[in-house]
């Protein structure tokens, strides 16, 4: 009987040092496991945020990849030929983060002055510089854009800008206004002769 009491003993030591390094093995390939789909769930976001820069993509981007043609009928059908300094900034976004398109140009000064005119007779909404959270939130304000074609990590037109909203359509619920929606329309500097079109919906 005295000698049966330690081998039971040792077999019930052995038997919890099997089952902790189970445990320990299962709980690693679990924390790899999150690891690796957490890694994989931010690969794909940053794959989906992915900004297209590239200006001779502008047709294929206008009639193609932007699936709401209403919301950027008032984009030029190409890039001017007179048309200089041109940056483009397109992204499809992410889950329900926003997407956007915008392209911004030098145009000869007469032609600025000719847009202005036009834009300013049939803008729904006018904007002195600043960005869509500013413009959203003053009285009666509506989304617009952020400068994603600065050039730069600023994110606002400068007040040198007059932004005009051609179009501005709230799809979101009562108890949260804007939630949902998009917005569109062109902002000019004429300082700079400069032309910015964008489309923008979240």
């Amino acid at each position: 009987m005295k000698r049966s009491l330690p081998t039971r003993h040792y077999g019930s030591t052995q038997l919890l040092q099997i089952a902790v390094i189970v445990l320990m093995s299962l709980s690693s390939i679990g924390i790899v496991g999150v690891g690796f789909v957490v890694k994989q769930g931010l690969s794909d976001r940053n794959h989906q945020v992915k900004i297209i820069k590239d200006t001779s993509r502008y047709r294929e981007i206008r009639y193609q990849l932007w699936l709401n043609q209403n919301q950027v009928k008032h984009f030029p059908d190409r890039i001017p030929a007179d048309a200089s300094n041109v940056n483009l900034a397109f992204s499809r976004g992410f889950l329900q983060g926003s997407n956007f398109f915008q392209i911004k140009f030098k145009l000869p000064e007469q032609q600025i002055k000719r847009l202005l005119t036009q834009y300013r007779k049939v803008a729904k909404h006018l904007y002195r510089g600043g960005n869509t959270n500013e413009h959203a939130n003053l009285p009666n304000g509506v989304p617009t854009t952020f400068f994603y074609t600065s050039g730069s990590q600023e994110d606002s037109f400068p007040s040198s800008y007059e932004i005009f909203v051609l179009g501005a359509n709230d799809r979101g619920n009562t108890k949260f206004k804007w939630n949902h929606g998009d917005s569109y329309g062109v902002a000019i500097d004429s300082s700079t002769s400069e032309i910015v079109y964008w489309a923008e919906e979240w």
